[in-house]
């Protein structure tokens, strides 16, 4: 449940908040797309893998220090050097397919060519990353619409001032899934030019 102050006339702050509620499964989308392998080496494909140590799940990030050194190679250097079987357990289970090579102080992860059935795997799995965002998407519009139509049938609001709310709310929801459709062109991209 959405909690907005409707205001006859105040669209301004409709379209903030509106803004702010979109917002958060595009950037959600936008952390799941840096997870996705492209071929290139991106710390972003390690970052979030989680691992169990001291007890609890920590991010790698948390636990290490990341790199890229060049266009297929990433390396893990731990912090505290006792963990680093925990570390290669973690990434080895992760869904990146990279097999972990150290040498006590240091984890290597060499990125393989990539192969076409690869490829076509990830872009159905950016196809679904999508979709989900853009359900995601939907779905605040859904929240957004119920409160408006509720507001009206309250006569908090004019009706006039509803087809307004309900105008501004479909033209931020298509900008919002025009912007999810071009990250994924450009995700897409990535992956096919490797």
């Amino acid at each position: 449940m959405i909690d907005i102050a409707f205001q006859e006339g105040d669209v301004k702050s409709f379209e903030t908040l509106l803004k702010e509620h979109m917002d958060k499964p595009l950037k959600h989308y936008e952390r799941e797309l840096a997870a996705v392998r492209t071929g290139r080496a991106s710390v972003a494909l390690l970052e979030n893998i989680k691992v169990d140590v001291y007890g609890q799940m920590m991010s790698l990030r948390e636990l290490a220090t990341l790199a890229a050194p060049d266009a297929r190679l990433l390396t893990v250097q731990p912090w505290d050097k006792s963990i680093i079987a925990d570390i290669e357990k973690a990434i080895a289970a992760s869904e990146l397919g990279l097999t972990p090579a150290n040498d006590g102080n240091i984890i290597r992860l060499q990125l393989p060519q990539m192969s076409a059935s690869r490829r076509d795997e990830l872009v159905k799995l950016l196809g679904k990353k999508t979709e989900e965002a853009k359900v995601g998407i939907r779905n605040v519009r859904k929240d957004f619409q119920n409160e408006v139509r509720d507001a009206e049938k309250k006569k908090l609001v004019s009706e006039d001032f509803c087809k307004k709310l309900n105008d501004v709310l479909q033209k931020i929801t298509d900008q919002f899934i025009e912007k999810t459709d071009q990250m994924h062109k450009k995700k897409e991209t990535e992956i096919g030019h490797i």
